[in-house]
């Protein structure tokens, strides 16, 4: 502390006490390295419409392979909304809700498909976690569990961020499955949808379509493709993010490719930070 002998009020000496936090400069100057909360813990994000909307035929063979990874890894598993999502969301833009409303009530169908898996999961020891302890105590969590389960809807709530298009929120649970493995510094994440991973155009519409191995998210976002499998935002996370470099996209119709996208193995479609 200090204390100005004209001044018998006291400061707090910082780096940023005199500065603007709009000034580039004084931005660019508090780049740092990033301490990695949970490095060994993955993330793993299951769809709502791809797989647990699909029934026992395709969320049970998932299940069955998230309880051998359990054996070994530590995981977090986060969920989407799926079919009844995009009901709500349907009602909502009907009624002419603005996009902070539909934001805050698609947590509650995430959540329920939350419990849907945390029940098919019990048997080994995971249970979903309630949004509003989850992110605070989940070091705790994940150190006393072999993995738990979140609704992936990330908390922005009435404080969503306005669309360019539409009024669909931005930020849905593939970008909160994102921001929190980079928060949480975690090793990997992957999304299980129930395609390939990413094509050049939508394969059910153009069976001919092309298989897109990697790319990159400059590249991704400089081709504006009509259609992708996870929430448009991604790639502008990932290249503004510290700690995840990449995520990579994989067809949980086929879930032994979750267990090797867990393992490091390139099963699907990786998109990084180029």
């Amino acid at each position: 502390m200090l204390e100005s002998p004209l001044d018998a009020r006291h400061h707090v000496q910082s780096m940023l006490m005199r500065e603007s936090l709009l000034d580039k400069q004084v931005m660019a100057s508090t780049e740092s390295p990033v301490v990695r909360m949970l490095p060994h813990v993955h993330v793993v994000k299951v769809g709502g419409r791809s797989i647990l909307d699909a029934g026992k035929a395709v969320a049970y063979p998932v299940v069955d392979v998230l309880g051998e990874l359990l054996k070994t890894e530590r995981l977090i598993l986060g969920v989407g909304g799926g079919v009844r999502s995009r009901h709500v969301f349907s009602i909502g833009l009907d009624l002419g809700l603005p996009t902070g409303v539909l934001a805050q009530i698609s947590v509650a169908d995430a959540l329920g498909n939350a419990h849907i898996l945390g029940t098919l999961l019990a048997p080994h020891g995971v249970v979903a976690i309630p949004p509003e302890i989850f992110g605070h105590l989940l070091p705790l969590f994940i150190h006393s569990a072999p993995g738990v389960i979140f609704n992936g809807v990330p908390p922005y709530s009435l404080w969503e961020h306005p669309p360019a298009v539409g009024r669909i929120p931005p930020h849905r649970t593939d970008a909160g499955c994102l921001i929190l493995g980079e928060c949480f510094g975690c090793k990997s994440v992957t999304l299980v949808k129930d395609v390939d991973g990413l094509y050049t155009e939508d394969p059910r519409e153009n069976p001919n379509a092309s298989f897109i191995d990697s790319i990159g998210a400059r590249e991704l976002k400089r081709r504006a493709l009509k259609s992708l499998p996870f929430d448009e935002v991604l790639p502008d996370i990932l290249l503004t993010a510290r700690l995840v470099t990449q995520f990579q996209v994989v067809n949980g119709r086929d879930p032994d490719r979750i267990a090797a996208a867990v393992r490091g193995e390139h099963a699907g479609t990786i998109v990084y930070a180029d």
